[in-house]
């Protein structure tokens, strides 16, 4: 089974990602950590990718698309000889994957060619107001041997700016401001509504309420995929 995940800044979707991989027995496909591997193995395309990078770029479809089709081509490879040995196969979970239709529709052409499809994609689902409550609303201790976390609307410290564990003054991250977060949010929204609608056509999308307790939205999202799926 391969699927697609999506989901907004702050809507939990790296840890969702990890519990949709061991359950369905999946390979996490995250576009960052395949451009950073590219890299630092020096492939062609990795070359190509860390010098558009260190211009300060955003890598083409092209590239991006490359990558990612090594990547499959890695994972058929290993799929076989597990086959061959009669050993468990296993899917991939793209993650940051697709982000605009192009990109939709060559990865259904890239895994054709590879004998394979997307299953289901599903997509993770919360208010933008929660959003910035969960990422604006966000302090970490400012001592770094303490790393505790905090939220000003759900989770506050006792004192206000002050960690209860060590007493360190709270911080708040440069990127965790409105203005940044809801400049990230529109351009998810823009890019992401049209893929969407792409996997609705083709009755692969699932919608699942991502403002509730984490372990509540993986039963949802996990039951969800199981379903679509079959499984």
């Amino acid at each position: 089974m391969n699927a697609v995940l999506f989901g907004p800044p702050g809507s939990g979707k790296g840890t969702q990602a990890r519990a949709v991989c061991q359950r369905f027995a999946m390979a996490h496909v995250s576009t960052g950590d395949l451009l950073r591997e590219a890299v630092a193995d020096q492939t062609d395309l990795g070359k190509q990718a860390q010098a558009i990078m260190a211009a300060g770029k955003l890598a083409p479809d092209d590239l991006v698309g490359g990558i990612v089709r090594e990547r499959i081509a890695r994972e058929t490879t290993a799929n076989e000889r597990k086959s061959a040995s009669g050993g468990k196969q296993r899917g991939l979970l793209f993650d940051g994957y697709p982000r605009n239709l192009e990109q939709a529709r060559y990865l259904d052409a890239c895994l054709q060619d590879f004998g394979a499809r997307i299953d289901v994609a599903a997509a993770l689902e919360i208010a933008e107001e929660e959003l910035v409550k969960r990422i604006c609303g966000r302090r970490l201790c400012g001592n770094e041997k303490c790393g505790a976390s905090y939220n000003i609307y759900s989770m506050p410290p006792r004192q206000e700016g002050k960690c209860d564990l060590c007493g360190s003054d709270l911080i708040q991250r440069k990127d965790d401001n409105e203005e940044t977060l809801r400049e990230r949010l529109a351009v998810y929204s823009s890019q992401t509504a049209p893929i969407l609608g792409y996997y609705e056509e083709k009755d692969l999308l699932i919608r699942v309420a991502a403002n509730g307790r984490v372990s509540d939205v993986r039963g949802s999202l996990l039951s969800g995929i199981a379903a679509k799926c079959g499984g």
